[in-house]
């Protein structure tokens, strides 16, 4: 088992200076405390052989460094793929339909809303439905049946709102 006390001190009194250390070498504050935190774990991981060396502070400084140039050259590198590959095209949106069915589903009870969600936005079949929410068949086309009549009731009122409302 580590020395718990001896890690404990030796972390109190070194990570300032090592949060500062990194910080002047990433110049994001971040950054640092994320690469400080990876090389204080390491260095509880490996703590029987780190605390016998002449200066733990020393490897711990190597380590974060190495830490924080990694995460660097991580990010030049899909900087550079993003740069190669060009601008990805944009998603768009969802529409004013996706949005109102999605509002309508909500209103479905739970057992409606996962049925007509695995039938027809997953389009699996009816008996794999049946399966995966544990239910028989029957009981699965009954509430495909049941959540339909509901939205379309649902989706036939907003339709009626925006139609008076204009």
């Amino acid at each position: 088992m580590p020395d718990v006390d001896g890690f404990d001190e030796f972390y109190r009194g070194s990570r300032q200076r090592l949060l500062g250390f990194v910080y002047a070498l990433t110049g994001d504050r971040v950054e640092a405390q994320d690469a400080v935190q990876e090389a204080y774990i390491r260095a509880w991981q490996r703590w029987s052989t780190v605390s016998g060396y002449d200066d733990p502070e020393a490897w711990l400084r190597v380590v974060a460094s190495r830490i924080a140039v990694s995460r660097w050259r991580s990010l030049r590198s899909r900087a550079r793929a993003y740069l190669r590959h060009g601008v990805t095209e944009t998603v768009p949106g969802p529409g004013t339909d996706t949005v109102e069915v999605v509002a309508a589903l909500r209103l479905l009870p739970e057992e409606q809303r996962v049925a007509i969600a695995l039938y027809y936005l997953m389009g699996m079949p009816v008996a794999d439905v049946a399966r995966e929410t544990a239910a028989p068949v029957g009981t699965v086309k009954a509430r495909l049946s049941r959540g339909r009549a509901a939205l379309a009731g649902l989706l036939a009122v907003s339709d009626l709102e925006e139609a008076t409302d204009a």
